[in-house]
């Protein structure tokens, strides 16, 4: 081999290299990191992988299993932590990792502390009410889709809606979904697909980190959503990621393929609910033509049909029968009349009327003899007065007194006076 002949290495050795110069070094064996939990993961055999980040920069981690039993907390996404452990580099990827020995909580991360600020501000203002909620069409004809036009989430969403729905017609807004200016994007993408006549639109895109789906969190973004007069489903990230968009959009979809299926009706069923109709309406048919068939025999093997005279005859028979009775009525109601003309003829006011009109008029003259009798006029005619003191008839001296004015009462006439003297 020449002296200037160049030597090549493998990358596996280069890696090894790398890693065993890092392994040399004391401060990269024991290094103490503040930081905010990210992506985290947890795998079947207890080991932990997620990410540790600040502001500007972010490392992987792991924590072994053996190192997982003396946490104090169970770490989640958004958690801001104190990191014991040293930098490695893992070989197989050539990435440069910390492998945390020992981790506790130092205070809750930014980002989880904004999301439950920003959550609790829009439920107490009534954004995630059910009772806002639009319902979603169960035929839609025209989908809109608000996310990044290239990725797995948009190829997922048209093609799970082109297998289950063909006849659906979809219109792509395409919007950054992650990075500062996402937020605004997808505010202005949901503001122009409601100038489309659509009849729902799916807002989302695939899954990421906490920091990777932040503009699902902003409150803009969450506001527009809770502005759209088109029903929206939300499809940020994966089953486990929540975000405000999800809360407020009127349905959470778990996946962007979620999203979809909850779009639009799976066209297979459909077509068997309709094979199921159509056999339903046919057995209707057949039932109803068999029903009325029946009725029709019935009818014309009925009596009335067979016999038409039959009834007319009953009804002649029943028609003299009345008749008969109605002359029979006729003649009682003659013959009963007759007789009391004949008594009244005979009666005695008929031949001696004057025997009537002497024996009435003795009758009368009796009762005005009474009635002479009776009256207190007839007296006063006799020389007698009624003597009164307001209205009330003086019996006795006592009844009186002097100045009193009284009145008598002749039989021509009333004379009004006043007491001089009581004797």
């Amino acid at each position: 081999m020449e002296d200037n002949e160049v030597k090549y290495f493998t990358v596996t050795q280069y890696n090894q290299a790398i890693k065993n110069f890092l392994d040399s070094k004391e401060e990269c064996q024991s290094v103490h990191i503040k930081a905010e939990i990210s992506n985290f993961k947890g795998h079947t055999r207890g080991h932990l992988y997620f990410t540790l980040k600040d502001e500007e920069s972010r490392v992987s981690a792991v924590m072994f299993s053996s190192s997982v039993s003396s946490l104090e907390f169970v770490p989640k996404d958004g958690d801001e932590v104190l990191v014991d452990g040293r930098i490695s580099v893992y070989v197989p990827n050539g990435g440069y990792q910390v492998y945390v020995d020992r981790m506790q909580l130092s205070g809750n991360g930014d980002l989880l502390k904004k999301f439950e600020e920003l959550k609790k501000k829009l439920m107490e203002e009534g954004l995630f009410d059910q009772s806002i909620k639009k319902p979603i069409p169960k035929f839609p004809s025209r989908i809109g889709i608000v996310t990044a036009p290239t990725g797995a989430a948009i190829r997922d969403i048209l093609s799970t809606i082109k297998r289950r729905y063909p006849l659906c017609e979809t219109i792509l807004f395409p919007s950054l979904v992650q990075g500062d200016e996402a937020k605004f994007d997808i505010v202005r993408q949901i503001e122009k697909a409601n100038e489309y006549p659509l009849d729902v639109l799916i807002v989302g895109r695939g899954g990421g980190s906490i920091e990777d789906l932040w503009a699902f969190n902003e409150e803009i973004v969450a506001r527009a959503i809770y502005n759209s007069n088109i029903p929206i489903i939300s499809a940020v990230g994966h089953e486990p990621d929540f975000t405000i968009a999800d809360f407020v959009a009127d349905l959470r979809a778990p996946t962007p393929t979620g999203a979809a299926e909850m779009a639009v009706p799976n066209m297979v069923d459909l077509v068997n609910y309709l094979n199921q109709i159509e056999i339903r309406l046919n057995k209707n048919v057949i039932n109803k033509i068999d029903y009325l068939t029946n009725a029709f025999n019935s009818l014309k093997n009925s009596y009335v049909l067979s016999n038409p005279l039959a009834s007319f005859e009953i009804k002649e028979q029943k028609l003299d029968t009345l008749l008969s009775r109605l002359n029979q009525n006729i003649i009682y109601a003659l013959d009963k009349s007759k007789n009391r003309l004949k008594t009244a003829l005979k009666s005695r006011i008929l031949y001696h009327p004057e025997e009537l009109f002497v024996k009435n008029s003795n009758t009368l003259e009796l009762i005005i003899n009474k009635l002479e009798l009776l009256n207190p006029l007839s007296v006063l005619s006799k020389g007698y007065s009624v003597v009164k003191t307001d209205e009330k008839i003086i019996k006795s001296i006592k009844d009186v007194k002097i100045n009193d004015e009284l009145s008598i009462r002749l039989l021509d006439g009333e004379i009004k006076t006043n007491v001089k003297e009581v004797k």
